[in-house]
């Protein structure tokens, strides 16, 4: 499991699972838990290589959001 801490958004962490280059698991803390309970059960079963080009740079309150984020760990993950 790897924990991401977020940056300028409502969600404080995200935990996030790969296996083959696949999200298992995702589950974020913290914000508005409609949206990011919805967009963690969205990603996981897709490629995250695929999650986090569609996501990055999605803006929300100000130059990032927990979309945003996501590719960010997403990202984080595989270094």
């Amino acid at each position: 499991m790897f924990t991401y801490m977020t940056h300028g958004t409502c969600s404080t962490q995200i935990d996030l699972e790969i296996k083959n280059g696949i999200i298992t698991y995702c589950k974020f803390t913290r914000g508005c838990k409609g949206n990011t309970e919805g967009l963690a059960r969205m990603v996981v079963g897709q490629k995250a290589e695929d999650v986090a080009a569609r996501l990055e740079g999605v803006p929300c309150r100000g130059d990032t959001s927990c979309p945003d984020q996501l590719s960010k760990a997403i990202r984080a993950y595989h270094d």
